[in-house]
């Protein structure tokens, strides 16, 4: 499918953050642009970030100072797509979260009873205040019937001085000890999908997921009946398309390119 036909069917662009709208704190070339044409166009946009160590209020915030004003309306995180699929499956139950102080404040702000004895589930998230008693507990929890559930797979963070260890990494190591593997929420899953599909009230089809990552943003569309759009702007490159399962509806350098497109239409 042709460049422009993908951009002149989305409806709805879910947009990756590193990487894909800036690199740590500096916005990336032309992405403010591409927002002006997105609502010129009367498209929509809403901001999805598998980083669960952060509130939404502290992304809200930090585009502000990039100019970049947005309401709560759009930004979803795989802590909120976890919150929803607690208060569904897991009403009134018990979480053990390894979590940052951000994470467990918007757990219990949704009504999530956390607790630091036998739950009924642990829940990791991206975790940047973990300590080896957490993680014991995780893992005692976990081996004595907790149910084990993760925000998200990511196993690297991107950072300006390198990578971090990222939930999928915490995950690996708790797995390795208990022998479980963890539900996960966040992109490339399907619960990511249905929660933007209702927030939004999208059609799946007009729905393009736009990121850097072939196994979490690009996949999440392509794997869900929605578009999977990649940037070159952040972790993949065209060497990385060509060794992938993972194929996207379309690519460009970033959202920038995105811009320019638009401009003609």
């Amino acid at each position: 499918m042709e460049k422009e036909q993908v951009l002149r069917e989305t409806e709805l662009f879910v947009l990756d953050m590193d990487g894909t709208f800036y690199l740590g704190d500096q916005i990336l070339l032309g992405a403010l642009e591409f927002l002006e044409q997105v609502k010129r166009l009367g498209k929509r946009f809403v901001f999805f970030t598998n980083n669960s160590s952060r509130s939404p209020r502290e992304y809200i915030d930090k585009l502000a100072r990039m100019d970049c004003k947005i309401t709560r309306q759009q930004i979803i995180t795989s802590g909120d797509v976890m919150i929803r699929y607690l208060k569904h499956f897991y009403p009134g139950k018990s979480i053990y979260l390894l979590g940052t102080p951000a994470l467990e404040e918007n757990f219990r702000e949704n009504g999530i009873i956390l607790t630091q004895d036998m739950p009924d589930a642990v829940v990791v998230g991206f975790d940047m205040t973990l300590t080896y008693e957490k993680l014991e507990r995780a893992c005692t929890y976990i081996r004595n019937g907790a149910d084990f559930l993760a925000t998200h797979l990511d196993i690297n963070c991107p950072t300006k001085d390198g990578f971090i260890p990222d939930c999928g990494a915490m995950c690996a190591c708790i797995g390795l000890s208990t022998g479980k593997e963890p539900k996960y929420v966040g992109k490339p899953f399907g619960e990511t999908v249905d929660m933007v599909l209702d927030l939004t009230r999208a059609k799946r089809e007009q729905v393009a997921f736009v990121g850097d990552r072939l196994y979490t943003d690009v996949k999440t569309g392509v794997a869900h009946g929605a578009r999977g759009i990649l940037v070159l702007s952040g972790e993949a490159t065209l060497e990385d398309v060509a060794d992938s399962d993972v194929k996207p509806d379309a690519i460009f350098a970033g959202l920038g390119e995105m811009g320019e497109i638009l401009k003609g239409f």
